[in-house]
């Protein structure tokens, strides 16, 4: 690819991961376990572990911002540095939001081909983090497909220099 089309294209990622960061951040700072339990009764660990995901993706995506900026502060555009950052993008926000390590919620990927939303949970979830996800899903199914190619474009040129 060439430095025109990784630069644009990181430039999109940097505005995607701004607008996760806020909506994240600003339903973390209004949710608590308490009111969560109001909104539904329900197992209140499962509810924990549903918001501690949402804490890791925003950690995730914040790093991966602050390195976008970065990378596209820099004089002359570093094309390894961009296509090396968007791969750690892929592999650490957006892998981490449709399967999560603690494994708060799953990817059904049958769900794709139905056009519903392929996220499900173990467990009932209350609503406002159901609208949380849902809200989020299509930005980073979409980020997810733009950034295939560097999954298996990295990886080759990894190989390669072994």
């Amino acid at each position: 690819m060439g430095n025109t089309m990784v630069k644009t294209q990181l430039e999109e990622v940097s505005l995607f991961l701004t607008n996760v960061v806020a909506k994240i951040e600003n339903f973390l700072n209004e949710t608590t376990i308490t009111e969560l339990m109001k909104e539904k009764n329900g197992d209140e660990l499962y509810y924990k572990m549903l918001l501690a995901s949402f804490r890791k993706i925003l950690v995730y995506c914040d790093e991966s911002l602050e390195a976008c900026k970065i990378v596209l502060k820099s004089e002359t555009f570093p094309k390894g540095a961009a296509e090396k950052t968007l791969y750690k993008i892929y592999h650490q926000c957006i892998e981490e939001f449709f399967t999560p390590k603690n494994d708060a919620w799953y990817e059904d990927s049958r769900s794709a081909y139905t056009g519903r939303n392929s996220i499900k949970f173990h467990q009932e979830a209350p609503e406002s983090i159901k609208k949380m996800l849902k809200s989020l899903e299509g930005g980073f199914q979409r980020v997810r497909e733009e950034l295939e190619y560097y999954e298996t474009d990295y990886r080759t040129k990894m190989i390669q220099s072994k």
